[in-house]
């Protein structure tokens, strides 16, 4: 991508809004000529004002760089609807209750597509007292393994994040019924529905 942002993105957005470009231009301290400029694609605004543009034509700075508008259509917010996010430079995870549009470290990242377990990342839940004892057999070296084990309901989501070299294991209360997701660095996200019988 050689620039952060297009000016299709801004013409489609300033019209969207029904404004000229002298009265975008007036929002933002520029002349029309200005925007014109960006909207050929002779020019693109200055770094500094992304924010303003962002915010003249109401939308974030990420829906502005990405080019597209991000409506809420998850009305119901069923955290069965679930998306899981990982970034691959910080390992950072990011959980939402619909899609969205989440960068980290500069990048987009894409929503992670769940896979049913293999039998190279087998889940067991073996229940002790009043929780779960989730294991993966999967290796925990820094170069290969599971980055968070988490478990998903209608209603609630527990979430817990594991480090190479410890184990792929953790205790997790199981209520009702759900999904179990696991997320290996390599191989991408795992999921098996679990639930009481």
């Amino acid at each position: 991508m050689n620039t952060y942002v297009t000016g299709a993105t801004i013409r489609a957005l300033r019209e969207g809004r029904d404004l000229t470009q002298a009265e975008l231009g007036e929002k933002l301290g520029v002349s029309s000529k200005t925007v014109s400029k960006w909207e050929t694609g002779k020019g693109l605004p200055d770094i500094s004002l992304l924010q303003p543009l962002a915010g003249a034509l109401g939308i974030s700075v990420i829906e502005l760089m990405n080019g597209q508008q991000i409506a809420n259509t998850n009305i119901s917010a069923n955290m069965l609807r679930c998306k899981f996010y990982a970034c691959p430079l910080c390992g950072n995870v990011v959980h939402t209750m619909g899609s969205a549009l989440v960068s980290c470290c500069g990048i987009t990242l894409p929503p992670l597509e769940a896979e049913d377990m293999d039998e190279a990342h087998i889940l067991s839940a073996e229940k002790v007292e009043d929780e779960h004892f989730i294991t993966v057999q999967h290796p925990m070296t820094k170069e290969h393994f599971i980055s968070f084990i988490a478990y998903v309901t209608q209603d609630r989501l527990q979430l817990v994040k594991l480090y190479p070299e410890g184990g792929a294991e953790t205790r997790l209360q199981l209520r009702g019924r759900g999904y179990l997701y696991y997320y290996c660095n390599k191989h991408g996200l795992y999921k098996t529905s679990i639930g009481r019988r």
